[in-house]
């Protein structure tokens, strides 16, 4: 069986080399017109064939072993360390690379394209090692960064919680203060790298309900306290352990709070903003190498005499899935450029890039595995497994079935877009108004809408707090309205 996959993996080691060969020909050609290195500098295209080279390597033979023996590679994300990859957007004095958020996306798209699932991990990883590098203090710096852009140590991003996914801003975990350190209770879930990493960034409670009682501690692996559940068993990103992480009477010192109290909302969702395009970025990996791996297919597999490449519906296919490829792979790398740049419009695109692209790189990797007809449901066949593995980007970094249309703003307040007027007709309560999230419609005493429901023009939740002379409409960080057109 493994001899299988090892030759499936050299198969599937060859599609970077591959591709650069077709890009010499200068000849017209869907791997050309699909190029990733478009667009980029000499210097980003030279550590973008750094990275093709070392998932082709290290990781495309491997990653059908690590899913099915679901096996962390600790070894091989090491060496990706040695390269600069552990901590890619971290500054340069504590031992990160100090690229930008296009290099990093760069980077994550060509080493997606040997493992998803480990790449996934390592920007998770690397989102962890950035949120202690822009808000720990020097000396937090310089104590956890280093072994972190090593990879000697593996980080972790606590945040979800069994009661509060989409809604974070009403976790429970609490750290009580009690001399020189806080006193840790409750629990996280869905953890990737639980139980393995050495460093687990954790959003908990230091104060009052809402964002702004949520503080950002450090705690690390070995901490009396600290345990983790069960390995959960899933469907891809089986390379990488998932676990909840219990936090019991969990005593941790002060000075591994990173920021002020307070904080730790703003920190978790500034991470976010980056992990999001991470994310979307793993999605193009897995996408571009569906896409090379299913013209292949075609060029090989025969019915009724002639290659199914010579069938002009699955010719159509093909081009469908290349544009959707490239307009994803466009949206992110314009969502990275105004995320380094800082612009006001970036948290909007960036949740706009991870919400289109991946769902489109979702479905290029489905159209993908059923132009391979049966052979792209064999795990010997590892079109299957970038399916399974580009699944849960619709779902981790915000669901995308809950529309993302908040940004912080004016120091940390949530803002969603104004009200719009248009034309509508009245509702059995008077005239309605539209939710910009899915295109629903809401009746006119109400404010807005959250994850959690309506809210009403007279509450004085979270949601309604925006400023009454503002045109914005406060709201939470997700939004889904209940009432379709």
């Amino acid at each position: 069986m493994w001899s299988g996959c090892r030759r499936l993996g050299a198969r599937l080691g060859c599609l970077p080399g591959g591709l650069r060969a077709l890009f010499q020909t200068g000849h017209r050609s869907l791997s050309s017109c699909i190029d990733p290195s478009v667009g980029l500098n000499e210097e980003q295209k030279e550590f973008q064939k750094v990275a093709f080279d070392f998932a082709a390597r290290e990781m495309a033979p491997n990653m059908a072993e690590w899913d099915q023996k679901e096996l962390f590679p600790v070894d091989v994300m090491r060496k990706a360390a040695q390269l600069g990859f552990g901590g890619v957007y971290v500054q340069t004095d504590v031992g990160g690379s100090g690229l930008s958020r296009l290099d990093t996306s760069v980077i994550f798209e060509a080493l997606a394209t040997g493992c998803t699932s480990t790449t996934a991990y390592i920007s998770i990883h690397n989102m962890c090692a950035w949120m202690i590098d822009s808000f720990g203090n020097e000396e937090q710096r310089h104590k956890f960064c280093p072994p972190l852009c090593t990879m000697e140590k593996f980080a972790s991003y606590c945040l979800t919680e069994p009661g509060s996914g989409s809604d974070a801003a009403s976790l429970l975990t609490s750290a009580k203060k009690q001399g020189d350190h806080y006193i840790l209770s409750g629990s996280k879930a869905f953890i990737s790298g639980a139980g393995e990493s050495d460093i687990y960034v954790v959003m908990c409670r230091t104060g009052g309900p809402g964002p702004k009682g949520i503080s950002c501690i450090v705690v690390e692996k070995g901490t009396p306290g600290l345990s983790f559940g069960k390995k959960e068993k899933k469907v891809g990103w089986n390379s990488q352990p998932t676990r909840a992480v219990i936090f019991e009477d969990c005593a941790v010192p002060v000075a591994n709070r990173i920021g002020s109290e307070g904080q730790g909302f703003l920190i978790a969702v500034k991470g976010l903003n980056g992990g999001r395009i991470n994310i979307a970025s793993c999605s193009l990996g897995a996408a571009h190498a569906s896409v090379i791996l299913t013209r292949d297919h075609l060029n090989v597999r025969k019915q009724f005499g002639e290659p199914l490449a010579s069938n002009q519906y699955l010719q159509f296919k093909l081009a469908d899935m290349a544009t959707r490829l490239v307009a994803a792979r466009l949206m992110i790398r314009n969502a990275a450029v105004a995320l380094q740049e800082e612009r006001k419009d970036a948290v909007a695109l960036c949740s706009m890039a991870k919400l289109f692209a991946t769902d489109e790189c979702f479905a290029i990797c489905n159209q993908a595995l059923q132009m391979h007809g049966g052979y792209g449901y064999l795990k010997d066949y590892a079109v299957q497994q970038y399916v399974r593995d580009s699944r849960v980007h619709q779902i981790l970094e915000g669901k995308n079935c809950q529309r993302l249309i908040s940004s912080l703003q004016n120091g940390g307040r949530i803002a969603a877009f104004p009200t719009v007027s248009v034309p509508m007709p009245p509702g059995p309560q008077g005239p309605v108004k539209p939710c910009l999230s899915r295109g629903f419609l809401l009746p006119p005493s109400v404010q807005s809408c959250s994850g959690r429901g309506l809210v009403h023009k007279n509450s004085s939740s979270l949601e309604s707090r925006a400023s009454a002379s503002s045109p914005w409409v406060g709201i939470r960080s997700l939004c889904y309205c209940p009432f379709p057109l």
